[in-house]
């Protein structure tokens, strides 16, 4: 009778465990494709990095570069999230350290935004 119960939480543990795989490997695709599309967004000069650790369609960019940057802010924030709270910091700080990381990194000839709100080519 005590072999039951301990069989029925492995078997509960082999679907959770089976679960969470499908769940990755249904989500990881995605998370690849959104950098590759942001990536290449971004080289085609429809995306670009803002002081907020936030991306932003550049004007003129067709509304798929605004549903891609949506869909990659959604992402980051979550992060930032994370990352605020497992260091007692508030949001807008996190944000901003990573903004300007991103504007750094980012290669001559992308876009990014500057402090007062315009976009500029690096």
């Amino acid at each position: 009778m005590t072999t039951q119960p301990i069989a029925r939480r492995r078997f509960n543990r082999l679907a959770l465990s089976a679960m969470a795989a499908g769940l990755l490997a249904f989500a990881l695709p995605q998370l690849a494709f959104a950098q590759d599309a942001l990536a290449a967004a971004k080289a085609a000069g429809q995306i670009g990095e803002r002081p907020d650790g936030l991306v932003g369609a550049v004007p003129g960019a067709p509304a798929s570069a605004q549903a891609l940057a949506e869909q990659v802010n959604a992402q980051r924030l979550a992060r930032y999230r994370e990352i605020a709270k497992g260091n007692g910091t508030a949001l807008d700080k996190v944000q901003a350290v990573a903004g300007q990381q991103l504007i750094e990194r980012t290669p001559a000839g992308q876009f990014v935004m500057n402090a007062a709100g315009q976009w500029q080519r690096k």
